[in-house]
């Protein structure tokens, strides 16, 4: 059978030319057809206005598959790395459409990048034909690129735990939210875990909503032996680990509407909370089944019509400063960037360095 040379997807008004359109993306499985590269496409037109909210005017990063994705195909772990057969693209690509617009960030590390900031159904469409699965926004919007608007919590799946664990601490999150008065907004991660999003005031740095994750993730782990804020991942045992940094600068997770790397399509998917309590296996929520959720009522509706002060989530915090990414620069009251289990082979000055002897 002839190949189609292309196609077109009609996004927000626009049509978006999707070239190989019937390259395979994702193989079949036992439970789903495989998925071809028109599919993701048309699939990002059909939850345009749900996945616009997630992702609109923030700067985004994108998680990229030219060829698809297998089972034991890899991720590239940074710019250097040429073996990977996906990577991140951060920057915004060349020969992008007139309509593509973006935002300048800083990174951690001072340099400044122009990162793609989606402003139209149109423009996801258009990363879905370069090969794009995933979003990765940062919890902030163009005006205002230094105080975030999203706390994120990232709850993660260790060896030894499973979905339903994690399910079960999101409800010791809800039942901690609601005594402080504050609104979250779950979605299944795509894999394993769940996430819950809470809108803030855009008036804080990164470091203050990290600490407010880290107290926030404390708290549950006082009501739940089953968590942990433990960043070394030796001490974290079998928990759902509280990723506080990923509230840090340059710091993404998946987007809501999301396709993520894994057999079947899976789909990051906002849920009602009595959804997500009903829900046994996150793979059923995948290309395939997501779009007729769009007729049903929209799980985060409402998510805009409120922002949150930290405060009372800061408030929860210890005050010990926790560690940071490896690639982060030295932070102020940073513990030693060193594991546990080699402390005591080696002594550690106030600002983390090695002292002999």
């Amino acid at each position: 059978m002839a190949k189609t040379p292309s196609a077109e997807v009609q996004a927000g008004g626009r049509a978006v030319r999707i070239s190989s359109p019937d390259r395979v993306v994702y193989e079949a499985t036992d439970r789903t057809p495989e998925v071809t590269k028109l599919m993701v496409a048309q699939f990002f037109a059909d939850v345009g206005d749900r996945l616009m909210r997630a992702i609109g005017e923030r700067p985004v990063a994108l998680e990229r598959w030219p060829d698809g994705w297998r089972e034991g195909m890899r991720l590239a772990t940074g710019p250097t790395d040429r073996e990977g057969d996906g990577f991140y693209q951060k920057r915004a690509p060349k020969g992008a459409p007139d309509y593509l617009e973006t935002v300048q960030v800083a990174f951690p590390s001072g340099r400044r990048a122009d990162e793609i900031c989606p402003t139209e159904p149109a423009v996801p469409v258009w990363c879905a034909q370069m090969g794009a699965l995933t979003f990765h926004p940062w919890p902030v919007r163009r005006p205002d690129v230094d105080h975030p608007d999203e706390l994120r919590i990232d709850l993660d799946p260790q060896p030894g735990t499973t979905f339903a664990d994690a399910v079960r601490v999101a409800g010791v999150a809800k039942e901690l939210l609601d005594e402080l008065g504050i609104a979250g907004y779950p979605k299944t991660s795509g894999n394993r875990g769940v996430h819950i999003y809470v809108r803030i005031k855009p008036e804080r740095p990164f470091e203050d909503v990290r600490h407010a994750a880290i107290g926030f993730g404390q708290e549950l782990a006082r009501r739940d032996e089953g968590v942990t804020v433990n960043w070394w991942k030796e001490e974290r045992g079998e928990r759902i680990f509280v990723d506080f940094n990923q509230n840090n600068r340059d710091r993404t997770i998946a987007s809501a509407y999301s396709l993520r790397p894994r057999p079947g399509a899976p789909v990051s998917t906002p849920l009602t909370w009595a959804e997500l309590a009903e829900l046994k296996d996150p793979r059923e929520l995948n290309l395939f089944t997501v779009p007729d959720r769009m007729t049903d009522a929209d799980p985060w509706a409402g998510i805009d019509d409120r922002a949150h002060d930290l405060d009372p989530l800061i408030a929860l915090w210890d005050g010990v400063e926790q560690s940071f990414p490896p690639d982060y620069p030295k932070m102020p009251g940073e513990p030693p960037r060193v594991q546990p289990s080699k402390k005591v082979a080696a002594h550690w000055d106030e600002d983390g360095n090695r002292v002999e002897g």
